[in-house]
């Protein structure tokens, strides 16, 4: 990312982080801080606390990778799993279009996916030993910073929002006006 930044020649940049994004922007932003003009995060964490109870497993897993790989899959790859991401725990859930999880599931489902995905998802506990770093740049850069949340997240916790006014007592903390998850939000129109 910090060559595509630099291939359109961009000076300053705003970044727009979720989910995995997160750790991305904010590896950027410590890279080069002075590029950094504002930050716009939606259900992307960076503190312990904002990880929501689906994270035991993945923790458990970080600590023994072969004695938990089995159980992480179906934490995070299961059609369960996928579908929860997209509703979480809105009782809304026909609001919902579900080829969002299938088309999200098929994919997983691909041959190499789980052993891609299940690295992926063990390099990740880097990132959580990394939030220090992210929450002292944040309180000693103070950038304008928007937060964005998903009401019914399943992964990240509702109060990770607060947590980043904790950093950047300026930033602005929106939950979206309709009810929403980790991925999506609900259908603004009818099925029908």
């Amino acid at each position: 990312m910090k060559h595509f930044t630099e291939a359109l020649g961009l000076a300053r940049y705003t970044l727009y982080m979720q989910d995995y994004g997160g750790p991305v922007g904010f590896r950027m932003a410590l890279a080069d801080p002075d590029r950094v003009e504002a930050l716009i995060v939606q259900n992307a964490v960076a503190h312990n606390e904002g990880r929501g109870p689906l994270w035991k497993a993945r923790r458990a897993f970080w600590a023994d990778r072969a004695a938990h790989e089995y159980t992480l899959r179906a934490n995070l790859l299961s059609l369960k799993a996928t579908r929860t991401r997209h509703v979480g725990s809105d009782p809304n859930v026909d609001r919902y279009d579900p080829d969002l999880w299938t088309d999200e599931f098929a994919f997983l489902s691909q041959p190499s996916q789980a052993d891609i995905q299940s690295d992926m998802f063990y390099d990740y506990r880097t990132n959580v030993d990394a939030y220090p770093k992210w929450q002292d740049w944040l309180r000693h850069r103070q950038p304008r910073l928007l937060v964005i949340w998903g009401k019914y997240d399943p992964s990240f916790d509702i109060s990770q929002p607060e947590a980043y006014r904790r950093d950047v007592p300026e930033a602005e903390v929106t939950f979206l006006t309709l009810a929403t998850s980790h991925w999506t939000r609900p259908r603004t129109r009818s099925p029908h």
